[in-house]
C-alpha cells in the first residue's frame, strides 16, 4: 500500500495534479484507479474463501474476515479447484487469442502432498478442466482434445483431426466464442468416465484475412474463418468419448434441432450430459439429455419464442435430484422455471414485472435459490433469496444500485460487490440474511479524488418516445450549471439488443472522460431506447427484423426532447458511440442530419451483411430472407444526407467488426462528395488499446468535440 501511494504521489507531481479538474492526463496516469478484490471463491467447507493477491492465493475466514495465510504462494493469473479441493489448477501465464480464448500455461498442485506438476509438460493449452474425481485434467492443443493422468503424468490424445481453420474439437470457433460467450465446448460426466464434446468442421466457412503491418517489410496476414450473415457456418456434431475403451462415437441428433450446439452441461447424475441445440433461426432451442453409457439422446423440452431465444446466456442448473432450473422470457420477463428430471414443468418460481439477471445457486437445506433481479427498478440490480416451493422472497442486498454476490458454499455468508452511479465499488461481507458482518474494502479514496476535482454525478430521468414508452436516461451537468444558460449536448449510447447503458452503477470507463467534457462546458447524456434490456421482452424485441430502425428513431426523438429544454442549445447536439453505438452514431449523422451537428463513430458496423451470422441472424434472420431489413437500416444507404462534422475511427486489425465496414462507409461518403475525418489505428483490434493508443484516441476525440461542437 505504501508503495502504491508513493507511485501516485510521484505521478501527481509529474502531471501537476493540483488543478481542481478532471484531465486526460489524470485519467490515463491511473490517478483515479479504483481497487477490487480478485478471484473470490468459496471453499467447500463454507467457512473460508480465497482471493488472488500479489503474494499468492490467500485464504480468509468468513466468520472473522481475517486472513489465515496463503493456500498457495506465488503469482497467478487465475485458479481452478478440483471438486474435492484436493488439487488446484494454477494459471501462471497466458496469451490472448480472441474475446474469451487464450493460450495458457498451467501447473497442478496437490494440496495434500504439496507436489506440483506442469500441465502438458509446461507447454500452452486451452480450456483445461479437472475430471470430477480429480485424477485427470482435460485440455485442448492445436484444436485437439487431450487428458492428462495426474498420478502417472501420462497424456492421452482423444482426437487427432484438429486443424487450424478446419476442424476444432471441444473448442468454439470464432463466431461461437464471440456470440455464445465461451470458448469451451466439452464437459466431463459426473463420474469422470466420459467426455462429451462438440466437433466443428469449418472447412466451408468463408475466410477473412487481415493485414498485420507491425514493422514487417511486407505485411503478414491474419486469416481465420468468419461466417457473415447468410453465409455458411461450421458443421457441428456432438461426440461421446469413453475413457474405458478409448473410443469416440458421434451422437445422433438427427431428430432434433442440430444446426447450432451452443452449450454442453454436466448434470447431477453420473452417465448424463445435457446439450442445448437450435436451428439456424434462433427462435427455438432443444434441451437434450445424453446417456453417456449408451449414447442415446432424449429431448427434455423445447423452448420457443416468436422472435428469438437468448442462446448466448442460458441459465440451466441441476439440483441434487436431477430436477433443474431454467430461465425463460415466455411470460414477457426473464424468470426462473423448475422442471423435473424428465423435462416436465413443475412450476414458475419467480414472477413479476421485473427480470432475473443472474443466478447464484440453490441451498438444499432451506430450499432457496439466490438470484440477482431488477425488482427494485430496471436501472438497479439487487440480490434476493427465493423459496422454490412457497415462492417467498427476501431482499438481502442493498435496495438500490448494482449489487452482485459471491456466496459461501453453505450460503451462510456472501460477499456483496456494490456500487451506484455516485458511489464506487464496495466489498462487504454479509451473513445469509443480508446483515453486514464487515466491510472488506471500499473506494473512498477514488471518490474523494474525483470530488476534489469537481466530479459531477449522473441525474436519472425518463424521456418519452414516439409510441409512449418512457426511456431511461441519465444526464451529467456542470457543477456550476446555470439553468438560464444554453449548453451544447453530447450524447453517448450503445443501443444494442438487450444492452444497458443507463444503470445505477459506477462507471470506471467513459464516465471520467464525460466529466472532463462537462468541465469544458458540455452537458453529457445517455438514453436507452427500444431494443435495450431489463425492461421486458416486448421493449427489447420490438426491433426484430429491423435492427437500427427504432433505435435511431428513439435517439433522434431524445435529442429533439433535449433540444426543447431551456438549457440546451439545440443547434449544438453531438453523438458518440462504439461498435453498435458507432453504427447508431453513423445513422444519427445521416438519417438524423438535421438534429446532430457532430458525431464520432468508433469501430462501427455500417452494413449488417458484413457482420457475423449468429449475432445478426438472431435479430434479423438472413439477408436472403430479409434484404430490406439489412439495406434500409444501413448508414451507407443514407451517406448523401450527411451535413455535420463526422469523425470515423477504426482499428485495422479488428477481428470482430471488420475494417471493411468503415471502408465501405467512407467510399459511400466520398462518392456523395461528403467531407469527414477518418482515423485508422494500425494493427489494433475492436478495443483499440495498447501502449499510448487510448490516451491518443481520447485526446483526438476531445479535440474534435471542442473544435466542432
Amino acid at each position: 500500500m505504501k508503495k502504491l501511494l508513493l507511485t501516485l504521489t510521484m505521478v501527481a507531481a509529474i502531471h501537476n495534479l493540483s488543478a481542481q479538474e478532471i484531465t486526460l492526463d489524470k485519467i490515463y496516469s491511473g490517478y483515479y484507479r479504483g481497487k477490487s478484490i480478485a478471484g473470490i471463491t468459496s471453499m467447500k467447507n463454507g467457512d473460508n474463501y480465497l482471493v488472488i493477491e500479489p503474494t499468492g492465493i490467500a485464504k480468509y475466514s468468513y466468520k472473522t474476515s481475517q486472513k489465515e495465510g496463503n493456500l498457495v504462494d506465488g503469482k497467478f493469473e487465475s485458479y481452478i479447484f478440483s471438486d474435492d479441493e484436493s488439487k488446484i489448477l494454477l494459471q501462471v501465464g497466458s496469451q490472448p487469442i480472441y474475446r474469451h480464448s487464450f493460450l495458457g500455461k498451467f501447473d497442478v498442485k496437490d494440496l495434500k502432498s504439496g507436489k506440483v506438476i506442469s500441465l502438458n509438460e509446461g507447454k500452452p493449452v486451452q480450456e483445461p478442466s479437472f475430471s470430477p474425481d480429480a485424477t485427470k485434467v482435460a485440455f485442448i492443443v492445436d484444436n485437439n482434445l487431450f487428458y492428462q493422468d495426474l498420478t502417472s503424468g501420462k497424456i492421452t490424445q482423444i482426437t487427432a483431426d484438429g486443424k487450424k481453420n478446419s476442424i476444432l474439437n471441444g473448442l468454439a470457433d470464432w463466431v461461437y466464442e464471440e456470440e455464445f460467450g465461451h470458448a469451451k465446448q466439452y464437459e466431463w460426466t459426473k463420474n469422470s468416465d466420459a467426455i462429451v464434446f462438440v466437433k466443428s468442421d469449418e472447412a466451408q466457412v468463408p475466410e477473412i484475412y487481415i493485414p498485420i503491418y507491425g514493422k514487417n517489410l511486407y505485411p503478414v496476414e491474419m486469416r481465420y474463418k468468419y461466417p457473415k450473415a447468410g453465409e455458411k457456418n461450421s458443421v457441428v456434431s456432438a461426440q461421446l468419448y469413453r475413457l474405458d475403451n478409448g473410443k469416440t462415437m458421434q451422437l445422433n441428433l438427427g431428430s432434433f434441432k442440430n444446426y447450432y450446439i451452443p452449450n454442453v452441461f454436466q448434470t447431477a447424475k453420473p452417465d448424463e450430459i445435457v446439450l442445448i441445440t437450435s436451428e439456424r433461426i434462433q427462435n427455438a432451442s432443444d434441451i437434450l439429455k445424453v446417456n453417456t453409457k449408451t449414447g442415446a439422446v432424449q429431448k427434455l423440452f423445447t423452448e420457443t419464442d416468436e422472435k428469438w431465444i437468448e442462446t448466448d446466456s442460458p441459465t440451466l442448473e441441476f439440483l441434487e435430484d436431477d430436477s433443474f432450473l431454467w430461465a425463460s422470457e415466455r411470460d414477457g420477463n426473464r424468470h426462473l422455471y423448475w422442471y423435473d428430471k424428465d423435462g416436465k414443468l413443475k412450476k414458475q418460481i419467480t414472477k413479476g414485472n421485473w427480470e432475473v439477471t443472474d443466478y447464484y445457486g440453490f441451498n438444499p437445506k432451506s430450499k432457496e435459490i439466490y438470484v440477482q433481479t431488477t425488482e427494485k427498478g430496471s436501472i438497479n440490480k439487487v440480490v434476493s433469496k427465493v423459496n422454490i416451493e412457497s415462492g417467498k422472497s427476501q431482499l438481502i442486498s442493498n435496495g438500490e444500485g448494482n449489487n452482485a454476490a459471491n456466496f459461501s458454499k453453505n450460503y451462510n455468508y456472501f460477499i456483496e460487490t456494490s456500487s451506484t452511479a455516485s458511489r464506487p465499488y464496495t466489498y462487504v461481507l454479509k451473513d445469509g440474511n443480508g446483515k453486514t458482518v464487515k466491510e472488506l474494502q471500499n473506494n473512498n479514496d477514488q471518490l474523494q479524488k474525483l470530488k476534489a476535482d469537481n466530479f459531477s454525478e449522473k441525474e436519472f430521468i425518463t424521456i418519452p418516445n414516439a409510441v409512449g414508452d418512457q426511456m431511461n436516461a441519465w444526464i451529467i451537468k456542470p457543477k456550476n450549471f446555470d439553468p438560464n444558460k444554453k449548453y451544447p449536448l453530447f450524447m453517448f449510447q450503445y443501443s444494442g439488443p438487450g444492452s444497458q447503458q443507463v444503470a445505477n452503477s459506477w462507471d470506471n470507463g467513459n464516465a471520467m472522460w464525460f466529466n472532463h467534457l462537462v468541465q469544458k462546458g458540455y452537458i453529457v447524456a445517455c438514453v436507452d431506447g427500444r431494443g435495450t434490456g431489463y425492461k421486458g421482452a416486448k421493449y427489447k424485441k420490438v426491433t426484430y427484423m429491423n435492427l437500427g430502425k427504432y433505435e435511431i428513431e428513439d435517439q433522434i426523438t431524445a435529442a429533439k426532447w433535449f433540444g426543447n429544454q431551456s438549457y440546451i442549445d439545440k443547434s449544438r447536439i453531438g453523438m458518440f458511440g462504439w461498435s453498435f453505438g458507432g453504427y447508431m452514431t453513423s445513422l444519427a449523422m445521416t438519417k438524423g442530419a438535421d438534429v446532430f451537428k457532430a458525431g464520432i463513430a468508433v469501430a462501427p458496423v455500417t452494413n449488417w451483411r458484413y457482420y457475423d451470422s449468429v449475432y445478426t441472424e438472431r435479430f434479423m434472420r438472413t439477408p436472403q430472407e430479409n434484404p430490406d431489413g439489412y439495406d434500409k437500416n444501413s448508414p451507407t444507404e443514407y451517406a448523401n444526407l450527411l451535413k455535420g462534422k463526422f469523425l470515423l475511427i477504426h482499428g485495422t486489425a479488428d477481428d470482430n467488426v471488420h475494417f471493411q465496414n468503415s471502408m465501405e462507409f467512407s467510399e459511400a461518403l466520398i462518392q456523395n462528395k461528403k467531407q469527414f475525418e477518418f482515423m485508422a489505428y494500425p494493427d489494433k483490434n475492436h478495443g483499440i488499446y495498447g501502449g499510448q493508443t487510448r490516451p491518443q484516441l481520447y485526446q483526438k476525440m476531445t479535440d474534435f468535440i471542442l473544435e466542432n461542437l
